[in-house]
């Protein structure tokens, strides 16, 4: 393994063709990240060390909304339109994986089939392998590579799980919620979770019906304002939008920037960005130690025992949590860093 910070001769083309903006070396670069292998990780660790001086410029869009909300299709003709003012789109989109097989679809390039034929777009399909929060294990370091490569705008489109699906918030500029306008009332509006969130709320497919869209983006504005802004100085806007026939999306975009200049004014940008890398190193430590206790000898030894105890409801889990928590301070010997 190479020095912290400094990448290997045989990822130096890797490297240099990011920073060229080239679609396959980001790709093998993204593909070199997710790769769960211990040497792999090393690698990739150098090269993000080598690529961060060049990310940070490029506007964060993270869009959630439940299945069927119409989150690819909004994606492509805002990609769409983006692209035609000048600028280079990349799209991290998270499929869910089968808890039964473990498998993907990663279907979201069939889904924006003109986009993802554009020579000014960028589409990296990720499976959730269990990640919690709507995206994978990995976006946040996809993200970076991207901003790298030269993008403009990266888009992350979550999975689509719920009220629950906020972690895309907490690494993005901006956090968009599409909703539909039979998904719920204003009472379902002010419940705490993904609503609360959000940056802008969009109603996509407002063509189908558009006196219920109406009433719904008139029971959400209401909602907002019985909760706190995620920003002291922006208040969330209502929109409508009909991703088919790209109606609206000028006007979101428009948005986006007032969103981006009310934060830069502010000065809160470059907090938000520095608390979002603070809450990742913690997610990541938290992470880690998880994964060191399990390894750990003591561990190891005990917790087969303790798992056949509570399956057989011979003892509690918290009992049994209890014990591998006091075990020795040697049995934790794995967990001691260099």
């Amino acid at each position: 393994m190479s020095a912290p910070g400094v990448a290997g001769e045989t990822d130096r083309a890797l490297i240099d063709g990011v920073l060229a903006g080239e679609r396959r070396a980001l790709a093998k670069a993204i593909t070199l990240i997710e790769s769960t292998r211990p040497d792999h990780q090393a690698r990739a660790q150098d090269l993000l060390a080598a690529l961060l001086p060049r990310t940070g410029s490029a506007i964060r869009v993270g869009i959630s909304g439940v299945p069927g909300v119409g989150k690819s299709s909004f994606i492509e003709a805002l990609g769409l339109h983006l692209i035609a003012q000048g600028r280079n789109v990349a799209v991290l989109a998270v499929d869910p994986s089968s808890s039964v097989s473990g498998g993907s679809i990663l279907g979201d390039k069939t889904r924006m089939e003109r986009l993802s034929q554009n020579a000014a777009a960028f589409i990296r399909p990720s499976p959730s392998s269990g990640s919690l929060g709507g995206v994978a294990e990995k976006t946040r370091e996809a993200l970076l590579l991207c901003e790298a490569a030269g993008f403009d705008v990266v888009i992350v489109e979550t999975v689509g799980v719920g009220q629950s699906e906020t972690a895309v918030a907490g690494m993005t500029d901006v956090f968009v919620l599409l909703q539909l306008s039979n998904a719920g009332d204003d009472l379902q509006a002010i419940k705490k979770g993904i609503v609360e969130l959000a940056d802008i709320i969009v109603f996509n497919k407002s063509d189908i019906d558009s006196p219920a869209t109406d009433l719904a983006a008139a029971q959400m504005r209401t909602a907002l304002t019985m909760l706190r802004p995620a920003s002291k100085h922006w208040q969330p806007p209502v929109l409508k939008a009909s991703a088919t026939r790209s109606e609206g999306i000028a006007e979101f975009w428009q948005s986006i920037e007032a969103h981006r200049a009310a934060l830069d004014q502010a000065g809160e940008l470059p907090a938000k960005r520095r608390r979002q890398a603070l809450d990742w190193m913690w997610q990541l430590i938290d992470s880690g130690l998880r994964s060191r206790f399990r390894d750990s000898p003591g561990v190891r030894d005990a917790i087969v025992e303790l798992t056949a105890a509570v399956e057989s409801g011979a003892t509690t889990p918290v009992a049994a949590a209890m014990r591998l928590l006091d075990l020795p301070a040697h049995a934790y010997d794995n967990l001691k860093f260099d």
